[in-house]
């Protein structure tokens, strides 16, 4: 008889993530299809950007977040709200109510100059990326689809790939610095390890 792990165990189980995976996320001769994709989004978030932080009503007043919001959480007599949960539409509600959009318009703009700089000079960027998902998330629960769908993607994927999205960039020595929690090797040829005749 065989002698079987208990499949109920997870001690010392490991599962291989799929070469095309690897291949993807984690091989550094696709960090080229990550600067395309990083340098794209980043550039997006700094071209959205530059019109808030340059905007009191977005740095200093917040009132166009506050517009924002409102038109957000307004029910509207015939059709379809533009929330379609009510739990996230008494989150902006509980935001509105509490005069938060003074400060998180400041919050919003520089955000999304963070993230698009962050992305752009290849700094932290599952990080950066993270942030921006985030962002696009938000907007999507409010209502506003635009091109969120898409940046939320692309933010998701550099996610997925942050030990390479950032090699052609500042991540090369600054994920070095931190230490990070791998060690980079050479993939090589597997040597044949295959018994010679006669052995």
């Amino acid at each position: 008889m065989t002698n079987v792990k208990n499949p109920t165990t997870f001690k010392g189980r490991v599962i291989e993530d799929p070469k095309i995976a690897r291949f993807l996320f984690s091989d550094v001769r696709m960090s080229w299809l990550w600067l395309v994709v990083r340098l794209w989004l980043g550039y997006a978030w700094i071209d959205a950007s530059l019109h808030k932080v340059a905007s009191p009503a977005w740095v200093s007043t917040g009132d166009a977040l506050k517009g924002y919001w409102l038109n957000a959480v307004k029910i509207p007599d015939t059709g379809r709200p533009a929330i379609a949960y009510d739990w996230y539409r008494g989150f902006l509600q509980s935001l509105l109510d509490a005069h938060a959009y003074t400060w998180f318009g400041k919050l919003v703009a520089y955000g999304e100059l963070l993230v698009g700089i962050g992305l752009v000079v290849g700094a932290f960027v599952g990080i950066a990326a993270f942030f921006g998902a985030l962002m696009n998330f938000n907007f999507i629960m409010a209502g506003s689809a635009s091109t969120n769908g898409l940046l939320l993607l692309a933010a998701l994927l550099l996610v997925l790939a942050w030990k390479i999205a950032g090699y052609i960039g500042a991540d090369y020595f600054l994920l070095r610095f931190v230490g990070v929690p791998w060690k980079e090797r050479e993939v090589a040829e597997a040597p044949n390890l295959a018994p010679k005749a006669g052995k």
